[in-house]
């Protein structure tokens, strides 16, 4: 089919109706649903205008018509403690009359290429398609675990010195849990108002939230949830510490009376169920956010490894099934106070990775060890051993929504 008359360009605010027109057909996104939330469309579309402002949106368009898009949202994360400016991948969307051209690899690889501009140097996704964003470089790097405990396994009070106070889901005491907890959390999003209204879209009216102060005021962590058919819900438990995390499940437990079960989601690698005394309780994994590094070398000038007395090397072979700059034969340097430097060197290696298995490895989700043992790693166990020692073990925690 001819495509000459197809049209890369920005999506500008003009276009926003049909911006979401073509992510309700392609999610099939009924009105139904949206009433079931309380939402009418013009509401969904007015709310999403203060993002889509913020938005790096760029679509195809058939003359005048919005047929392909992807929106990147400028946000930052922390990794390992170090905070990375980061691409927000959503909004992907092609009319399936459009389908198959290409047009949405396209799109893909200039997103990339602007995040790259703007020095996002890894890109967050949450995924439609496993597989098919694997195909283009993304790989997994977080877990959501979904509960229900009975009532009469919830834990026994605890004491705590602490205090807690519910509070609204817009106040400003809230927000500053969150940036204090994920300041220090590995891979958490470090919410700006953009990440706060993404986080919020689709949630019920009687959603709201409590605090856990400690004994000197301050906020060390908050569960956000809801009520309803003698249900508790929880969106998500945040805590910096022991005390927090057993004064936030007193609160919940507190509730004893009024609720058959609670369900909820943690987005950490540790089942909740070892913590409890009755341990018999429901639980599922499920894969959760996706990751890709847009820029090797840019990206580990920036990366916390871990500290050595010994300056560590690896020579590989890098591919990447989308950007050229990410492939070829490069040396990663390792001096004594963890700081990394990756440049391009003119040698042939056998040691092999992709940029998939580059992301999943240095974002912590799967150890070098054992990507070695499944052939995602062509190296050697020296090689292996050194990685091991050099790569901070620490799951990403993201419970964001985009």
């Amino acid at each position: 089919m001819n495509q000459k008359h197809l049209m890369m360009k920005p999506v500008r605010k003009e276009y926003m109706e049909q911006y979401n027109e073509l992510l309700r057909y392609v999610f099939q996104v009924t009105d139904q649903e949206l009433s079931s939330l309380g939402w009418e469309e013009q509401e969904i579309i007015r709310a999403k205008f203060p993002t889509m402002e913020k938005a790096d949106v760029i679509g195809w368009f058939d003359k005048d018509s919005l047929i392909s898009q992807v929106a990147v949202y400028p946000m930052k994360i922390s990794i390992f403690g170090r905070i990375y400016d980061m691409g927000g991948l959503t909004g992907v969307g092609t009319y399936p009359e459009y389908s198959g051209r290409g047009l949405m690899h396209k799109l893909l690889e200039q997103a990339l290429r602007n995040m790259r501009d703007k020095e996002q140097y890894i890109t967050y996704l949450y995924p439609y398609s496993i597989p098919y964003y694997r195909k283009k470089g993304w790989e997994i790097i977080s877990d959501k675990i979904s509960y229900e405990i009975k009532d009469y396994q919830l834990p026994k009070r605890t004491q705590t010195v602490g205090t807690i106070r519910r509070v609204d889901i817009d106040s400003e005491e809230l927000k500053d849990t969150y940036e204090r907890y994920a300041r220090h959390t590995h891979g958490a999003i470090l919410r700006d108002e953009l990440a706060w209204n993404e986080y919020w879209l689709w949630n019920t009216d009687d959603i709201t939230a409590a605090i856990y102060y400690n004994k000197k005021g301050e906020q060390d962590g908050y569960v956000i949830y809801w009520i309803s058919n003698n249900i508790f819900h929880i969106k998500d438990m945040v805590f910096i510490n022991e005390e927090a995390r057993e004064g936030l499940w007193n609160f919940v437990s507190a509730h004893f009376s009024m609720i058959d079960k609670v369900v909820g989601d943690t987005f950490t690698d540790e089942p909740l169920s070892f913590l409890l005394e009755d341990a018999d309780i429901k639980e599922m994994i499920a894969p959760y956010y996706m990751a890709r590094i847009v820029d090797f070398t840019k990206f580990v000038e920036n990366y916390p490894f871990k500290p050595d007395t010994q300056v560590r090397g690896w020579e590989f072979q890098l591919t990447d099934p989308m950007l050229e700059f990410n492939q070829g034969t490069f040396r990663l340097t390792v001096d004594r106070s963890g700081k990394g430097k990756a440049e391009r060197i003119d040698l042939v290696c056998t040691d092999e990775i992709n940029i998939q298995t580059m992301t999943t490895m240095l974002m912590g989700y799967k150890r070098p060890d054992y990507l070695y043992k499944i052939g995602r790693i062509q190296a050697s166990e020296s090689t292996i051993d050194m990685l091991e020692d050099a790569i901070e073990q620490q799951v990403p925690y993201i419970s964001d929504y985009f």
